[in-house]
């Protein structure tokens, strides 16, 4: 593995339930990259971010993400994995029933910080690094969609991750917030965290033009177009 490579499937075979999803995957990605992941519904998608994550095992080929060999991941490891990856969802999963504040505290305590006055600290900056900071007091449902998911991707920057992955992040949002997510997405990708963001949004692939992962047919192609 380069220094710059963040992921590398060699002749990776994507099993779900014993199916065969995807056979001989070869991909790489590298760190500050940003890249899309494009495939039609049930094309893989979904198995290709789980093998990323450890929710999947590799059972042919080989693999490494953020320094971790895929193939001899244990289920002790798989947290300590994650912790080096961001991970948005379409859905926003925040808790309803506290602040933004309390959302982003509740996290870093549950990854190990215990320093009240780091804790505030490194909520601030995520806060303000999405832009956000006037709003750390608000409960979920006072923010619009695209708040939501601003507060989502501060959640995931919150252990400085080394990648982001992001699963339709603007699939609820209507296109100008859209643009907004994906413009925020890609500066942080130019700050330092790499970004592999999952979308059927061929409006934004177009606006904010990238290189393409795309599953089709059973195979992943590492530079595809539209």
């Amino acid at each position: 593995m380069t220094d710059q490579s963040l992921i590398r499937l060699t002749d990776v075979d994507v099993f779900q339930q014993n199916q065969l999803v995807l056979s001989r995957v070869n991909l790489h990605l590298d760190k500050s990259e940003f890249v899309y992941l494009i495939g039609q519904t049930g094309s893989g998608k979904s198995s290709l971010l789980k093998i990323i994550y450890g929710d999947l095992h590799i059972k042919t080929g080989s693999g490494t993400v953020a320094g971790y060999d895929l193939k001899k991941l244990s289920e002790n490891e798989v947290p300590f994995l994650r912790r080096k990856l961001g991970i948005v969802f379409q859905d926003f999963q925040l808790l309803t029933d506290r602040s933004v504040e309390k959302n982003l505290e509740f996290v870093l305590q549950a990854t190990g910080w215990t320093n009240e006055n780091e804790i505030a600290a490194r909520i601030r900056e995520v806060l303000d690094q999405v832009g956000l900071r006037s709003k750390i007091q608000k409960m979920p449902f006072e923010l619009s969609g695209g708040e939501q998911q601003r507060v989502v991707i501060a959640r995931a920057l919150l252990n400085h991750p080394e990648l982001i992955l992001a699963d339709e992040p603007t699939g609820h949002l209507d296109p100008e917030t859209s643009e907004e997510i994906t413009m925020l997405l890609r500066q942080i990708s130019q700050s330092g965290t790499a970004v592999l963001l999952a979308t059927h949004d061929y409006h934004i692939i177009r606006t904010f033009p990238s290189r393409i992962i795309k599953c089709e047919n059973g195979s992943v192609v590492e530079n595809a177009s539209i």
